[in-house]
């Protein structure tokens, strides 16, 4: 058992206590966050006269030596040691011998593996970034594609409005791009470096907070000792932040799926992202957006775990935290592997536009264009609506459209109605006439196109 503790035990740790005790299984995923901790330490110790000169050069090489065999393959990291950091510290010690028994100088585990754990969680919040990125990406270009595809809008999932595809997709990118603002607010608040806290209440050695911070990449160091090696807020952050992500996608996907189905048939789901069935030979499952909407749960676990572990800890550190890291590692390995999914599927994606623009047009998405129509011409716009509903029953009782009724039948319900009734409620009129940005008219979605693009463009990446 290679551990960084057991001076004042007189015997073993129990081999079942041990392995329930121990994090190596998990925390050797931050392997080289803690060698990149431990150098910025090294160089630090060294600056201040802690160390000389060639004790740090001696463990930077051994460090760097470590990390090599690690990556390619030569070193392996087992459970003959409780955690990453005494997977580091004894094989450094193995190979540089007394120098490598100064690394832990002015340093607790409880800071190191706080450290550890926000140089990883920083790391991987980029990576999310970028997939968010590249979706954002790929939503714009379908909305530079479809400004004129017509489609029904939905409240209640009853067809209401007519709008366009990119109107649509639209309003996902204005989700994620918030996912984005989310993660870089994230990234700014936690990005203080917790290293030299100690176990809790510093250390009596001249550390150079500032500079380990620096090299490391922070803003500055932390603030409060206790607060730093007991806090995991910006875990519940980043859970929560992730959960309202895979919201956002099982929203997506939940409309993809009805969209896929014999009943609504608008898009069509590309062979690399769909299955079969093992009995129906004609089936094409979307079971891709199904997963994605399945493993919104799991996510939401994490958050709920994690905010359970932390309602009843005492100030400082506590073992219960160690719980923090196979949540979090599993909830951002599901986001990314979702939202690099999702972004595959919604490439791929074919759209049935004739489709779209039928069910616009036989869902009466243009009854309000026309009772807009009577009140431009005079009428008051209660009396109108209940005008446009008697039309509505009409069409319902001979199952055609608003654009089928004659002229004629139109004056039998109202004298106001004119020839120019087809163009007011034609799709495209019904469409086009809702200039103001943010509205679905293709004038208006250009001008949000070219400010989504100044977005993607200047908005830096984390």
């Amino acid at each position: 058992m290679a551990q960084l503790w057991g001076g004042r035990f007189t015997k073993e740790t129990d081999q079942l206590v041990y392995n329930f005790n121990a994090s190596i299984s998990f925390d050797q995923k931050f392997y080289k966050q803690d060698i990149t901790g431990s150098k910025a330490h090294v160089k630090m110790l060294a600056a201040q006269g802690i160390l000389t000169e060639a004790e740090r050069d001696q463990i930077l090489e051994g460090l760097d030596g470590i990390l090599r065999d690690v990556e390619s393959g030569t070193l392996k990291i087992t459970d003959k040691y409780e955690d990453i950091h005494s997977f580091v510290e004894a094989n450094l010690i193995d190979r540089i011998g007394d120098a490598g028994k100064k690394l832990h100088t002015g340093r607790s585990r409880n800071d190191q593996v706080a450290l550890d754990m926000k140089l990883y969680t920083r790391d991987e919040i980029g990576e999310i970034d970028k997939l968010l990125k590249k979706l954002l990406e790929t939503l714009l270009g379908i909305m530079e594609e479809n400004i004129e595809t017509y489609m029904p809008g939905f409240t209640h999932l009853q067809k209401a409005q007519p709008i366009t595809l990119a109107h649509h997709f639209g309003a996902y990118f204005e989700m994620f791009k918030r996912d984005r603002q989310r993660l870089a607010d994230i990234y700014k608040r936690m990005n203080l470096c917790p290293l030299g806290s100690g176990a809790l209440a510093g250390t009596t050695y001249p550390l150079d907070r500032e500079m380990t911070a620096q090299l490391l990449g922070f803003d500055g160091p932390t603030l409060n000792s206790m607060d730093s090696v007991s806090d995991r807020d910006y875990l519940i952050e980043l859970l929560s932040a992730m959960s309202t992500i895979m919201m956002h996608l099982s929203r997506f996907c939940e409309e993809i799926i009805l969209w896929n189905s014999n009943e609504y048939r608008f898009v069509e789901i590309d062979d690399a992202y769909s299955t079969g069935s093992s009995i129906m030979p004609q089936k094409k499952n979307p079971d891709i957006a199904e997963l994605v909407r399945g493993k919104t749960g799991r996510v939401y676990g994490a958050l709920t775990s994690m905010l359970t572990t932390m309602k009843g800890i005492p100030l400082a550190y506590n073992k219960d935290m160690q719980e923090d890291k196979e949540l979090t590692f599993d909830a951002i390995d599901t986001v990314k592997g979702c939202i690099a999914l999702f972004t595959g599927m919604v490439s791929t994606m074919s759209f049935r536009k004739d489709v779209m623009e039928k069910s616009a047009k036989n869902g009466f998405t243009n009854a309000t264009d026309a009772a807009d129509y009577l009140v431009n011409h005079g009428v008051p716009f209660r009396d109108a609506h209940g005008i446009v509903g008697r039309l509505v029953l009409l069409c319902i009782d001979r199952g055609i459209a608003l654009d089928d009724l004659t002229l004629e039948e139109y004056k039998e319900i109202s004298p106001v109605f004119e020839e120019d009734i087809y163009e007011a409620i034609s799709l495209k009129t019904c469409v086009e006439k809702r200039l103001t940005i943010g509205a679905p008219g293709a004038e208006a979605m250009k001008k949000v196109i070219m400010l989504e693009k100044k977005y993607l463009e200047e908005a830096e990446n984390l």
